[in-house]
């Protein structure tokens, strides 16, 4: 018997296709992201009293064999709480679990919240990258941002509603005139959509902002402004002289736009060396 990935609404219950609710109503099992939420849909749906067992990133490694041992024998659906499982959680690495044991997997086609930015985006789309939530650190989020952009595609992003603000305006930090569009709440009741630069959308945004939230950000034209060698070289001597790694280094003067981590890597590495040889000799 096959392990069925099922999607589930995003916010509108009417969303829920056919083929999924044949899936939930005939599954022996079903395995969600948060048994409460799954609970609540399954009620809302008419398809209460099932048996539903946990699986999340927290408890993958030891649900996985269970699961799939039920689904050598009966048919298993996997559920997300809201949208496509195995998205920004860890359903594909059950998939790729249930294909080293054998065990049949099947996708059905439903609700994406992805997809549905994209669409709506109006930004070009024969070719686009899925870079799901960005970092939560400021520096590492911003150096996301930059390799991301300098792929010259649309780029698709979910963000926590608590920390929309913050990755906007180290969007702006990086790329201030980049294109950007925001779904908040997406088929629900009080969706919102907003254009714009991030300085544009940062304003329009309610207090306190809640919600599930996607953007996506239209093909950049990337021309970062390198600084000078000279005020390079004077961060990595100040950097190395605080006590910083040169992977620190490079880590952060990336992220502040002095060039590529890579090339920063090597001229710390080499500024070091020459730092410490000019100390042994003295």
């Amino acid at each position: 018997m096959p392990l069925i990935f099922v999607p589930t609404p995003l916010g509108n219950l009417r969303d829920v296709t056919l083929r999924a609710l044949d899936v939930l109503r005939d599954a022996s099992l079903i395995v969600a992201e948060d048994t409460r939420v799954a609970r609540k849909l399954l009620h809302a749906l008419e398809l209460g009293g099932r048996e539903i067992w946990s699986y999340r990133e927290q408890n993958a490694a030891a649900a996985t064999p269970a699961i799939l041992e039920r689904a050598r024998d009966e048919t298993v659906a996997v559920t997300a709480d809201a949208g496509m499982p195995g998205i920004s959680d860890p359903g594909s690495a059950l998939i790729a679990a249930a294909r080293e044991a054998g065990v049949p997997v099947e996708a059905l086609p439903g609700p994406s919240a992805a997809l549905g930015v994209a669409l709506l985006s109006g930004f070009p789309l024969r070719r686009f990258t899925f870079e799901g939530f960005p970092p939560r650190g400021a520096a590492a989020r911003r150096e996301r941002f930059a390799a991301a952009l300098r792929g010259g595609v649309t780029t698709l992003w979910y963000e926590s509603p608590r920390r929309l603000h913050a990755s906007l305006a180290d969007l702006a930090r990086v790329a201030p005139d980049a294109r950007l569009f925001v779904v908040r709440e997406y088929t629900k009741l009080h969706e919102q959509q907003l254009w714009g630069t991030a300085q544009d959308v940062l304003p329009a945004l309610p207090e306190p902002l809640l919600g599930e939230v996607a953007f996506a950000v239209a093909p950049y034209a990337w021309e970062p402004q390198v600084p000078a060698a000279e005020e390079a070289a004077a961060a990595i001597d100040a950097l190395l002289a605080s006590g910083r790694r040169v992977g620190e280094v490079a880590k952060l003067l990336a992220a502040r736009g002095f060039g590529e981590r890579r090339q920063i890597y090597a001229r710390a590495a080499a500024r070091k060396a020459r730092r410490e040889g000019s100390i042994n000799q003295s």
